[in-house]
């Protein structure tokens, strides 16, 4: 909860300096690059007493040699009074022409460094980089749990356009921002005197020069700048021409020396410090200097930052806008029936607007907020807490200091109704919600209704629990309640395989074609996401407003969209789908599905499916290119009325797709009984699999699900696991109906 209001507020504050940092950060990763590929003499051995020789002959007035991170040599000194610096060539010695850093990237330098503020903007970017990193960090903890776990941070994103573009920005950017920003913050303490490079004080080599009228030797003939090479310099610094006591002073990697003049006697040498290494190791990471091959790196993690920031943005804002205005919204103290909402995503609020709108017709004066926001005066007689669960048994954001304050609200006489919304896919199904209830029992306040769970926003669950809602007060409520649903798409039917199914219960299997979409409308979240097999999609047939789902028997990378629907007895969806012919059109919409999909797994899978349940199974079978082991335990009633992708399984299992394929047929004289029956003949494999690291996934009916968890516990008792530690652990999941 805490590391997604530090995302949140970091970026919004902090982003706008982050953008400039990102986009000057990726404009300076060019200058290694550039300076690596521009033609120069070739790298020979060399010892700095040669090269400074060569310098001495060609350079008259020479002062300082310095070789550059790019391995150019430039040599500064004077001539003719003015100061110059020219590029040499340290083989020959050579002049090659004068020597001017980019106008161009040292003002982007400046504006990276200091935002051409001096030390006040220096201040500001060390906060944007401390800012960064807090970003970062929190950043990818809200990953992994997006992806599923720290396993699958760097796994194929999912969602709308807008959604994947954050995700992957972020994929991208969080480990090396969060390089990028601790270098920097290494880089600003050195700059503000927070951490001493320099170990000691440099000694007072001056004290033990003895001027003498000797001449000063050759730089060719001192010892210790034979000694050190050309690709360990820094900086030669010449002894002053009018200063007899003045030395030779040269820095390398490993430290710097002072040398005499006339003698050539080291006078003093100094190892780098382990700040100055970690200094170098900083700019190093920071700018790639030296090494253009990593200075790409930064530069794809500062280029990433404009992309992470305006699609989080515009997420936000996506967000905002799904709050909606609450009409006739009474004021707290004259409300007497009070609705409070905890919303991630602000799908919620359109719940609670109906259940407003309902009260208000029903002639009660209601006040709805946030459940932050939760109090109540003794002018209320009703509460109705809204609360939707985040991930695993989350609050959402903003709701996230909710309970601390119901635990200091005295109760009063309002009768309470706590409603929760989840997804049952998750263990923590509507754990927030309960938690809520829990702590205004706690309190004392009287209930009006127990505690009521949705699973996925369902109209029908809810339209139940508002006539609960009428029970309780003994008055008339009409909640018109309409899904505010996400842009549909018209799909063209291309085939439909039917099965005239066991009972009459006919089935049909619906492929559509998958539209192409320009990519700014699937940034805007328009048309279809893209989706994998074990999403759901969202039907709606003509002249309703609640969608029906099916979950998707493919992939988008499949090129298609296809479904296996039951016909049911008075099935509005279902009717309108089994009437549809090829080229005939649907609205429909993608939710997605993530803790029941599977993305390349590695693991081995077991997948278990009854019925029309097997659709999804047989899309996650479809897309296993990988080969990954796979194992189908499938449980239909008749094989020659309802073995739904029968032609494709077989095949699947000839192309090694399919590992092995159990099947059992209810209602044919030894057909196996029901699935159940498949994994208890097999029970040693199970064992073994399960025990190794397998996960399931289980789609069919209810008592279907709850007949193979039962079967599966059984199964696992031996080796001291469960169904639900499965579940706990990521590696079991189901879709049922």
């Amino acid at each position: 909860m805490v590391w997604r209001q530090i995302h949140r507020w970091l970026g919004l504050v902090a982003g706008a300096l982050a953008l400039v940092i990102g986009i000057t950060g990726a404009v300076l990763a060019i200058d290694p690059v550039r300076s690596a590929w521009q033609p120069r003499p070739a790298p020979a051995e060399l010892s700095v007493a040669t090269l400074a020789g060569r310098v001495s002959a060609a350079v008259p007035g020479a002062e300082e040699i310095r070789r550059l991170p790019s391995g150019d040599i430039v040599v500064y000194g004077f001539d003719a009074g003015q100061a110059k610096a020219s590029r040499i060539d340290p083989a020959s010695g050579q002049v090659l022409g004068d020597y001017q850093a980019s106008p161009v990237f040292r003002w982007f330098k400046s504006l990276h460094r200091s935002f051409l503020l001096g030390d006040a903007g220096r201040i500001t970017a060390a906060g944007v980089a401390l800012s960064m990193l807090l970003l970062s960090i929190s950043g990818l903890v809200l990953l992994q749990r997006r992806q599923g776990g720290w396993r699958r941070v760097l796994s194929r994103a999912r969602g709308t356009l807008l959604q994947r573009t954050h995700v992957v920005a972020g994929q991208v950017a969080m480990a090396v921002l969060a390089v990028s920003s601790i270098t920097a913050l290494v880089l600003s303490a050195v700059t503000f005197g927070l951490l001493t490079v320099d170990a000691d004080a440099e000694p007072n080599v001056a004290s033990t020069v003895v001027a003498t009228a000797s001449a000063a030797l050759p730089a060719a003939q001192l010892r210790l700048l034979q000694q050190l090479q050309v690709d360990d310099l820094r900086k030669l610094n010449f002894p002053a021409a009018d200063d007899p006591t003045d030395t030779w002073r040269v820095t390398t990697d490993q430290g710097q020396g002072w040398v005499d003049r006339t003698s050539g006697q080291t006078l003093a040498w100094q190892n780098a410090s382990t700040a100055q290494r970690l200094q170098d190791w900083a700019r190093l990471l920071h700018t790639g200097e030296g090494v253009w091959a990593w200075a790409v790196v930064p530069g794809l993690g500062a280029a990433s930052i404009p992309v992470f920031w305006v699609s989080g943005l515009l997420l936000w804002l996506q967000a905002r806008r799904r709050v909606p205005r609450i009409a006739d919204n009474s004021a707290l103290p004259q409300a007497d029936a009070l609705i409070f909402v905890a919303s991630e995503n602000g799908s919620t609020w359109g719940f609670a607007q109906a259940l407003h709108a309902a009260l208000v017709r029903a002639g009660h004066r209601v006040h709805t907020s946030g459940l932050e926001r939760f109090s109540a005066r003794p002018t209320a007689k009703h509460i109705f807490v809204l609360a939707a669960t985040y991930g695993d048994g989350q609050a959402p954001a903003h709701a996230a200091r909710a309970l601390a304050r119901i635990a200091q609200q005295p109760a009063t006489a309002a009768r309470v109704a706590v409603l929760g919304f989840g997804d049952r896919q998750f263990d923590a199904f509507c754990a927030y919600g309960q938690a809520v209830d829990e702590a205004l029992r706690a309190q004392g306040w009287p209930q009006l209704l127990p505690l009521e769970r949705i699973h996925q926003q369902s109209a029908q669950e809810f339209a139940r629990w508002g006539e609960s809602v009428a029970q309780a007060l003994g008055q008339p409520l009409a909640i018109d309640y309409r899904p505010r649903l996400p842009a549909t798409t018209a799909l063209t039917l291309l085939s439909r395989q039917d099965f005239p199914g066991a009972e009459g219960q006919a089935a049909t299997i619906l492929r559509f074609a998958w539209p192409a979409q320009r990519w700014t409308e699937r940034l805007r979240g328009r048309g279809l996401r893209r989706f994998a097999a074990g999403d759901l999609i969202g039907v709606l047939p003509p002249g309703t407003a609640v969608p029906r789902f099916y979950s998707l028997a493919s992939g988008w990378q499949d090129g298609f969209v296809e479904i296996c629907v039951r016909k049911m007895p008075g099935g509005v969806c279902s009717g309108y789908l089994h009437g549809l012919q090829p080229g005939g059109h649907i609205q429909a919409f993608v939710r997605p599905n993530p803790a029941f999909t599977i993305d390349a797994p590695r693991a081995p899978v077991m997948l278990i499916g009854a019925g029309t349940g097997v659709a999804p199974l047989a899309g996650f079978i479809r897309d296993n290119g990988r080969r990954a082991p796979m194992h189908l335990y499938y449980g239909v009633r008749d094989p020659g009325l309802d073995y739904y992708f029968g032609p494709e399984i077989e095949r699947w299992l000839q192309e090694r797709r399919l590992a092995s394929l159990h099947t059992t047929f209810s209602r044919v004289a030894d057909g196996g009984g029901y699935v159940q029956d498949a994994l208890r003949r097999d029970a040693d494999r199970l064992r073994t699999l399960l025990s190794g690291g397998a996960v399931v996934r289980v789609c069919g009916s209810r008592p279907m699900a709850q007949g193979v968890a039962q079967t599966l516990d059984g199964i696992l008792a031996s080796l001291g696991l469960s169904v639900q530690q499965l579940k706990a652990r990521g590696r079991y999941a189901e879709d049922v109906f």
